[in-house]
């Protein structure tokens, strides 16, 4: 033992590093290990002699080191067997990070000393704390003094897609606040986001992440952040200084100009990545219980090298520990879950009562969160939109193509347009969820742009070096006559037009509405469907343009956005219907639905059978009968002239497209457009 400290038994819990009044209490979980080792680095970053952990209570290793004061940089070592074939990768030449660990004193990069084993199967002897990041010890506490969170009521919410850097990365702000936490509050940052009304800010992953190999050695960059090593430590390369102050400084920042803030978070895999690669925490602390396995070979139902055990308590534990800091410490006001599949997975199979979900949804903090999930994953039966628990929201990617193919003028899209736009009831059936369970969207970080949806036949992902393999072949898109950018006006107008019939569908469905960072912007990635590996202008933001018809076109995506926004906020019954045959709104006075053909009258069974239908109307009535909603949805480009449902009562304009207007109790479709007015 290094004599250098003092050490007593300490306690198993909390885990992680805690300041006490006399040093450093270590707890870290590694079942399997004969022992485990915590090695200290002094200021010039020397390793000093490891210090044995000297009590293990149910799997976890614990001590307290005495004297010891937060900023103290330390890691871990791991002893025990060295079988792959039993999932058991102990190598003492491997440095780990603390899974609890709140901060890293550098950005992961991958190195190929990192790696536990050979491609033979052999041990890897290369000693790696030369590049894997220390252990910072850090005694973070609530912060006082915060402002309010912001209680966003569910029919009104609207969730706002951004990236940190690639929303701040160009604003016309001070250099060193562009592409930070701090960023996105300056007052342009701020001044933005209000402007558009919405009510959510979803952050893309701010785990601390790393790039993967295949990326590095083709000089390339992970700038989504979909890779974590880390489930506390927030990602550095946001920060000016101290990502932790900044990051809570943000919320903070959010909160204050009344934002509702979620967190894209990915627990379903880590950064270790398949066998061969590195071993800089779960892999060498306790491999067979972070991760899936079977006959001795790692699942991989998230196409990423491996797959987070969330059946195992072990990894339950750290999820849960790992979502409390973020909405306890951090400030989040919720989470919107990456492959959300596997987190219902149970030994293999996906149920809405996996152990994890249950967790979540039975816990007094997490369950009062704004919880969103992708339902999916790649591994079997992985497809489950609509089969999670009422208590989280999930992404409806049935919305995103229907509305793409009526949009398109696909021949008999309209009935299932049609249901999308009521909440998507064949998935988030009546009596047992609200409209509001489904996310809507017609764009999401993974695809492309609404401005590439509408400029695109074919994906152009070269930049990323697959040859173009890489994203979506089937992106449901159309280009109006040219590929790519043009200068024919004819097209232009066609193209903003049809972007927004896009967003106002969007702001008109049931359910809750998610928007694209940058759409508002009519922000382009050059046809990139896949730009995860585009730290640059592919991707960041363009906020100030020369061209004169850009920044109108902005101006009237930005106004149908606020104006929309408004109107759910004015109308709940624009988000949540509720119908007499609805057995969840039992207990309220139903509201009325009828649906409409261009004559203004009730659609027949002929009418949804007509699969070159390009027409659908509806009216919507609240309970109290205190107005009635028209709202029109027209996809040709020919000349048409619609009755009004009521020719005795007044009209009012709410919204319309900019082909649409109303004259002599009619409304007249030049081409293809939304409207809706109130009665």
């Amino acid at each position: 033992m290094n004599q250098a400290y003092q050490v007593s038994n300490g306690s198993s819990f909390p885990l992680g590093a805690t300041v006490t009044e006399h040093g450093v209490n270590f707890a870290v979980v590694s079942e399997d290990a004969h022992q485990l080792y915590l090695c200290l680095f002094a200021p010039d970053g020397k390793e000093q002699e490891p210090l044995p952990f000297i009590n293990k209570h149910k799997g976890i290793w614990h001590m307290e080191v005495l004297g010891l004061k937060e900023g103290q940089q330390y890691g871990l070592r791991a002893k025990g067997d060295f079988k792959p074939e039993q999932q058991l990768l102990y190598n003492e030449q491997k440095l780990l990070i603390d899974p609890y660990a709140k901060e890293l004193s550098a950005k992961l990069i991958w190195h190929e000393d990192q790696a536990a084993i050979t491609k033979e199967g052999q041990v890897h002897q290369s000693d790696s704390a030369h590049c894997v990041p220390k252990s910072i010890v850090r005694d973070i506490k609530p912060l006082s003094e915060r402002p309010a969170r912001v209680n966003v009521t569910p029919s009104s919410r609207a969730l706002y897609e951004l990236h940190v850097k690639g929303f701040s990365k160009n604003l016309p702000i001070e250099s060193e606040l562009q592409g930070t936490y701090l960023g996105v509050i300056s007052s342009a940052g701020i001044e933005h986001l209000k402007k558009l009304n919405i009510t959510t800010i979803q952050l893309m992953p701010c785990f601390s992440f790393m790039t993967e190999r295949h990326l590095q050695q083709l000089g390339l960059n992970n700038y989504w952040g979909y890779n974590p090593i880390s489930f506390f430590a927030v990602e550095p390369s946001y920060a000016i200084k101290d990502p932790i102050t900044e990051f809570q400084q943000m919320i903070d920042g959010l909160r204050q100009a009344g934002f509702e803030v979620i967190l894209d978070v990915v627990y379903n895999h880590t950064a270790e990545s398949e066998l061969d690669q590195s071993s800089v925490c779960y892999r060498g602390l306790d491999n067979a219980r972070y991760y899936r396995h079977k006959d001795g070979q790692y699942l991989n139902y998230t196409g990423c090298g491996n797959c987070v055990d969330t059946y195992s308590p072990t990894s339950i534990r750290l999820i849960c520990d790992s979502m409390r800091y973020w909405v306890e410490i951090m400030g989040v006001d919720g989470f919107r879950f990456d492959l959300g599949v596997d987190l219902g997975r149970t030994d293999h199979e996906f149920s809405a009562k996996s152990p994890l979900l249950q967790a979540i949804l039975q816990d007094p903090v997490l369950s009062e969160t704004c919880l969103v999930m992708e339902p999916w994953d790649i591994g079997p039966n992985g497809y489950q939109v609509g089969q999670f628990p009422r208590g989280f929201l999930e992404c409806n990617d049935q919305y995103r193509d229907s509305v793409r193919r009526f949009w398109r003028g696909d021949r008999g899209s309209v009935p299932e347009f049609a249901t999308r736009l009521m909440g998507s009831r064949d998935y988030f059936h009546k009596g047992q969820k609200s409209a509001l369970n489904s996310v809507n969207y017609i764009t999401y970080h993974d695809g492309y742009t609404m401005k590439d949806l509408v400029s695109y036949h074919h994906r152009r992902n070269l930049a990323n070096m697959e040859e173009n393999r890489d994203g979506h072949g089937d992106n449901i898109s159309q280009n109006f006559g040219a590929e790519g950018e043009t200068d024919d006006k004819e097209i232009q107008e066609k193209r903003l037009n049809q972007q927004l019939c896009y967003m106002a569908t969007l702001l008109l469905s049931q359910g809750t509405p998610h928007i694209l960072g940058g759409d508002e912007l009519s922000h382009t990635q050059q046809g990139n469907n896949n730009a995860y590996c585009q730290d640059n202008e592919i991707t960041w933001q363009h906020w100030q343009d020369a061209n004169s018809e850009i920044t109108d076109a902005r101006k009237v995506i930005q106004d149908t956005i606020s104006t929309l926004m408004t109107l759910r906020k004015t109308y709940p019954i624009l988000a949540e219907i509720r119908l007499e045959d609805d057995p969840l709104y039992q207990h309220t006075s139903a509201d009325k639905i009828h649906w409409l053909n261009e004559h203004s009258e009730a659609m027949s069974i002929e009418n949804w059978a007509d699969d070159q239908r390009r027409f659908i109307a509806l009216t919507l009535t609240p309970s109290d009968h205190s107005n009635t909603f028209w709202i029109v949805f027209y996809n040709d480009d020919s000349p048409l002239s619609v009755p009004f449902p009521d020719a005795n009562s007044d009209l009012k304009v709410l919204y319309q497209t900019p082909g649409l207007s109303i004259a002599s109790n009619e409304l007249h479709c030049a081409y293809r457009g939304v409207f809706i007015g109130r009665f």
